[in-house]
């Protein structure tokens, strides 16, 4: 029974090892319908066939997309840049870097390193050979090695606080030149022409062919010269080319480090030289020890001062009666003249019955009696108290003198006088001698034009040669002096007018009171010096030297003490700094006092020039991952385009549309803006003063002065944790045009009148938060040029012009039972940097008399505006150890203190409102409630 089935099986077995096969192969070249096919196991068969095929074979172009796709997607992965090759880095020849490392290069020092580390790694991936050389290293032997050593080479490297000559470094190069004669030479100069420039950029071209020069687009900013004048600090600001910036902050230190005071300078288009003024009173320009351009950052942008630029108090007497009649013959107009460079004279009003008195009750540091005869014996004894003291008496002879008699002068004077040139003297009139080496007046050029007509003798004693600084030819004494004490008395054997010598209107007379004021100084440190004058000249050593980026730090080995007259700029052997003990300091400075700033010239030497740049390497991965999207994009459509998915036509229009998609995808960020919310979400910051009592300040504009305002608003929020159970947040910067100003009880205001007024949107905000309760506090911060009677300071038009159209309530001084001044201490007015400023309040009501004798008054809230002139910021400002950040003045520790306390009332005054009125009458308060 399974005959016919086992007869069928081997023949269906064989049609289907060989038509199944078959049939594939047939329906894969023509597949046709299945739905066509008449024959149901067929038709089922050709049902099983997959819808989706893939090819046997991808096309090759298709392969080498994707195959493009995975290679932009490595190499993205790998972070690829794109730093090119520096000049002067191509070849297989040696490499020299020369490398200023003067002052002048300390402002773009990271810039300078960066480019010669680029060049001497771009040399080392090339195998070359690499030697590096500073320009103060002409000395030393240049050696050529591998980049490693190099560029720790290069990183020990430090920028000088002076120029060096860079024609020392020129042996050295010459001596390489010949071992490697194809060497490149890579110059990285500082562009002054400081150091022979020019010279040495001749020679150099001349020792090697393929130099590249490389120099900053923006030249160096020094200072020099400052003038201690009588109308105000003024100093020299120079540049060397008008590609330096030509705005800029010239900022006054002391010798602690602290701010006393900051100017603008700006420089006419095209000038080289402008100068920077402060105009500050003379106890707090005599403090100034330091003169710098802010962010400037080199030894040249630094001037040290000493006590020759300390403007020192000088008070002037005369007896003439000419002094009323005729001023411009009187001996105080010679002196006047003389003297306002360099010292603050003061002289008593006329018609004071005792003008000596008068003077020595101003503390001056010299006492000038121009022919003055005899004194009383008040001025006697006030005025040998006085030189005993330390004060030096500087005496000029007359008429008066000749014929009086006092122990007040140096030497024993002849009665009368010696007349030279007259119609009954045989001689003529005499001309200076040379200054002795042991004078003060030693290295002062006498002028042949100087001559004097008479003079008062001095008694041939044995000691008059050692008290004598200046003679005539005939060696007669012109000027001599003595100690007495710790002081000293000096006297010109001539009037201080041109009745009896040219003198007085000759430069030597400047140079001369110059180096005696100068002497005043130092009188109770040369007491135990003989009494022909001070110690003769000696060297001082190194205290405090500058380094190229204008920091004080300690002397370098190599630098060598200087004569205490030494006025020169700054050397390799003399660096810039402070010399000698910390009570006699002596400053060099980096620039001479008439120096200038001159740009180099490299023209006419075939130089490859480059500007200093360090181009940043361009990241490679955006672009890398960019283009795998794009072609992976591609890879798609094409895709899609094989496998039939659209016809032609519309895939070239899907394939148009997607294209033009993707374009304005990548254009789209850039011109996409966010439509403006009608209510802005609140910022970080307003959430934190929301959540938390903050202080603030208004931004002025003004960097200085907003930093000044930070830090006296973080100092005074310490204190207020400290001492109070306010715990403050940290002080914060508003804008009132942009800021919400509801969040803060007080705002700190400092006026700036050069900035642009607020817009009218911001002032009416300003207007709504003083209405709604918020306080401001506009400081002026010009109580030192402020006057009651005289014109208003630009800060004061300025705040005029701000709250004009502002309902402002009316204002008084703070009255002593304000309850402001009460509110935490018992003060008794708002001291900041200054004290001498006044501060404004809202008017209170009269007092009623029913109330009697109250302690403390208020009104109905609080006030809405405080307006001072005391620098308040500055005032409270202090450094981590709590001493003041800026100079106060007068100054001292319980300045500051009170400037802290008068700022913890402002705050709880804020805060608390009239509720302190109620306490200091708690005890009545209670009394009545009892009844």
């Amino acid at each position: 029974m399974f005959g016919l089935p086992l007869a069928f099986a081997f023949p269906a077995v064989l049609i289907a090892l060989v038509g199944l096969p078959v049939l594939y192969y047939l329906l894969q070249v023509t597949p046709p319908n299945p739905r066509r096919v008449p024959f149901p196991p067929l038709r089922l068969i050709l049902d099983l066939r997959p819808q989706d095929e893939t090819a046997a074979r991808t096309p090759w172009w298709l392969l080498a997309l994707r195959l493009a796709i995975a290679a932009a997607i490595i190499l993205a992965m790998a972070g690829p840049v794109l730093n090119p090759l520096p000049a002067g880095a191509g070849g297989k020849a040696p490499l020299l870097v020369v490398l200023d490392d003067g002052w002048p290069a300390a402002p773009s020092w990271d810039m300078r390193q960066a480019a010669a580390a680029d060049r001497i790694e771009a040399a080392g991936r090339r195998g070359q050979l690499v030697a590096l050389a500073a320009t103060s290293e002409g000395g030393r032997e240049i050696a050529l090695t591998d980049a490693t050593h190099a560029l720790e080479h290069l990183r020990a490297i430090k920028p000088l606080p002076y120029v060096p000559d860079r024609l020392a470094l020129l042996a050295p190069i010459k001596k390489l030149s010949d071992a490697a004669p194809k060497m490149d030479i890579v110059w990285i100069a500082d562009g002054l022409a400081r150091g022979h420039a020019r010279d040495f950029a001749e020679k150099l071209a001349a020792l090697v062919p393929h130099v590249a020069l490389v120099t900053s687009t923006q030249a160096a900013r020094a200072l020099a010269g400052p003038e201690n004048r009588s109308e105000g600090l003024k100093i020299r600001v120079l540049r060397a080319s008008a590609t330096a910036p030509g705005l800029g902050v010239v900022r006054a230190l002391d010798l602690k480090g602290l701010a006393i005071g900051e100017t603008r300078f700006a420089f006419p288009k095209g000038a080289l030289e402008t100068k920077a003024s402060f105009d500050l009173p003379v106890d707090l320009r005599n403090d100034i020890a330091r003169l710098e351009i802010l962010d400037e950052h080199s030894a040249g942008a630094v001037s040290l001062l000493d006590a020759r630029w300390k403007r020192r108090t000088v008070g002037i007497v005369s007896d003439e009666t000419a002094d009323v009649s005729l001023p411009l013959l009187a001996p105080t107009y010679y002196l006047r003249k003389a003297l306002a460079p360099f010292a603050d004279v003061r002289e008593a009003r006329p018609g004071t019955p005792d003008p000596i008195g008068v003077l020595l009750d101003q503390h001056p540091a010299v006492l000038i009696l121009a022919d003055v005869g005899t004194v009383s014996d008040a001025d006697d004894a006030r005025l040998k108290q006085f030189v005993g003291g330390g004060g030096l008496l500087l005496r000029f002879a007359g008429t008066r003198l000749a014929a009086g008699s006092d122990d007040l002068v140096p030497v024993r004077l002849r009665r009368g006088g010696r007349v030279l040139g007259g119609a009954l003297s045989w001689e003529t009139p005499k001309r200076l001698a040379p200054f002795d080496a042991q004078s003060p007046f030693a290295g002062l050029p006498v002028p042949k034009d100087v001559t004097v007509r008479r003079q008062v003798l001095a008694e041939p004693d044995a000691d008059v040669p050692g008290k004598t600084w200046a003679h005539l030819v005939d060696g007669t004494p012109l000027v001599t002096a003595a100690h007495d004490g710790k002081g000293l008395i000096v006297l010109f054997h001539v009037t201080a007018d041109t009745t009896w010598s040219n003198l007085p209107i000759s430069g030597l007379f400047v140079d001369m009171l110059r180096k005696i004021v100068d002497l005043s100084q130092t009188l109770a440190r040369t007491d135990a010096t003989n009494a022909g004058g001070p110690a003769k000249a000696e060297s001082v050593p190194p205290t405090s030297i500058l380094d190229g980026f204008g920091v004080l730090g300690a002397p370098p080995p190599t630098a060598k003490p200087v004569p205490v007259n030494f006025t020169g700029a700054g050397t390799a052997e003399h660096p810039p700094g402070f010399y000698g003990p910390p009570d006699q300091l002596l400053a060099i400075n980096a620039l001479g006092a008439n120096e200038t700033l001159q740009a180099a010239d490299y023209s006419g030497f075939g130089f490859a020039q480059e500007p200093l740049r360090r181009a940043a390497p361009t990241d490679l991965r955006p672009a890398l991952l960019a283009i795998a999207f794009l072609l992976f994009i591609a890879d798609s459509l094409a895709s899609l385009w094989l496998s039939g998915g659209f016809s032609r036509r519309f895939g070239r229009a899907a394939a148009a549309l997607i294209l033009i998609g993707l374009a304005a995808g990548f254009a789209a960020p850039s011109q996409i803006k966010a439509a403006p919310r009608a209510d802005p979400p609140l910022s970080q910051s307003d959430l934190q003063s929301a959540l938390n009592t903050r202080l603030a300040y208004v931004i002025s504009g003004d960097p200085d002065v907003d930093a000044e305002s930070k830090a006296g608003l973080t100092t005074l929020s310490q204190i207020l944790a400290q001492r109070t159970s306010l715990i403050p947040g940290t002080p914060v910067g508003v804008d009132p045009g942009r800021d919400e100003l509801a969040f803060y009880p007080m705002l700190y205001w400092p006026i700036v009148a050069d900035r642009p007024q607020p817009t009218a949107a911001a002032i009416a905000k300003v207007a709504a938060y003083m209405k709604q309760g918020g306080t401001i506090v506009f400081d002026t911060r010009d109580a030192l040029t402020a006057h009651p009677d005289g014109p208003p300071t630009p800060e004061t038009l300025w705040l005029r012009q701000l709250l004009h159209g502002v309902d402002v309530p009316q204002l008084e001084p703070i009255p002593p039972d304000h309850v402001v001044t009460k509110t935490f201490y018992l003060i008794d007015g708002f001291v900041g940097r200054y004290e001498t400023g006044q501060t404004w309040i809202e008017a209170l009501p009269p007092p009623n008399p029913a109330d009697g004798a109250r302690p403390a008054r208020a009104g109905d809230g609080v006030s809405p505006i405080l307006i001072t002139s005391n620098d308040l910021a500055a005032g409270w400002a202090a450094d981590d150890n709590g001493d003041s950040l800026y100079a106060l003045m007068p100054g001292g520790g319980r300045q500051h203190e009170l400037a802290l306390r008068g700022g913890v009332n402002l705050v709880m005054y804020t805060l608390t409102g009239n509720y302190k009125t109620d306490q200091v009458h708690v005890r009545d308060l209670l009394e009545r409630l009892a009844h």
